[in-house]
């Protein structure tokens, strides 16, 4: 689920609930803040059990043999949920982790610290369209989780999708499972991803407001 200190929340910053993220209009949370950060991870450890069956169903869904060495960019991923579960279920996976707030990604550097080069962790925000050169790739896989709709307008969402999807390669897919709900819907969200390139999207898991969406490059 690229941080602003005052702006998206991902993957694990929510105001509401599970995941860190973007909100940029008017967002109380204090990303640029370790110990606002940490008191937040240990509050979002008892979210766990309500994530999980959206993020099984999110890696369920990646395209790839289990052995593959898939290389994955992890969307607003915060202290690494869901950068955790993608190398659960892929251990040859290498992982590019983006987030803006540096408290959260320190948290994400030493959760994967044994891990090497597997995981590569970004400081940049979603907002500044310079992230996109930032990250680097073409990924074969994108993942997202409660992060994206943070960013609060359809434009910035809009935005963020279009360079998801020219950092996509062909035959790769991203795989977003966030509160769709609370900007716009889940219609919405399915056709600005079209209108972003994604040649076919489908929702795979909903429960309001949370869903898990599957757009395939």
């Amino acid at each position: 689920m690229a941080h602003d200190p005052k702006d998206h929340r991902h993957a694990e910053h929510d105001h509401d609930h599970d995941h860190h993220h973007h909100s940029h209009d008017g967002d109380h949370h204090h990303w640029d803040s370790k110990s606002y950060v940490a008191d937040w991870i240990k509050r979002d450890l008892s979210r766990r059990g309500e994530r999980r069956p959206f993020l099984d169903r999110l890696v369920a869904a990646v395209p790839f043999p289990r052995d593959a060495a898939i290389e994955v960019l992890d969307v607003a991923g915060g202290s690494g949920v869901v950068t955790d579960a993608v190398l659960a279920a892929f251990p040859r996976a290498k992982i590019t982790l983006q987030d803006y707030s540096e408290p959260m990604l320190e948290r994400a550097r030493a959760t994967f610290a044994g891990r090497g080069p597997q995981v590569r962790c970004v400081l940049c925000d979603l907002r500044d369209a310079a992230w996109e050169a930032t990250v680097g790739g073409p990924f074969d896989l994108a993942v997202s989780g409660i992060a994206i709709h943070n960013l609060n307008d359809m434009a910035a969402i809009a935005a963020c999708y279009q360079a998801v999807r020219r950092l996509i390669k062909s035959g790769g897919c991203f795989l977003d499972y966030d509160h769709f709900d609370r900007v716009g819907g889940v219609p919405l969200h399915q056709y600005t991803l079209k209108v972003a390139g994604f040649s076919r999207v489908e929702t795979i898991w909903q429960q309001f407001p949370s869903a898990v969406v599957k757009a395939d490059a």
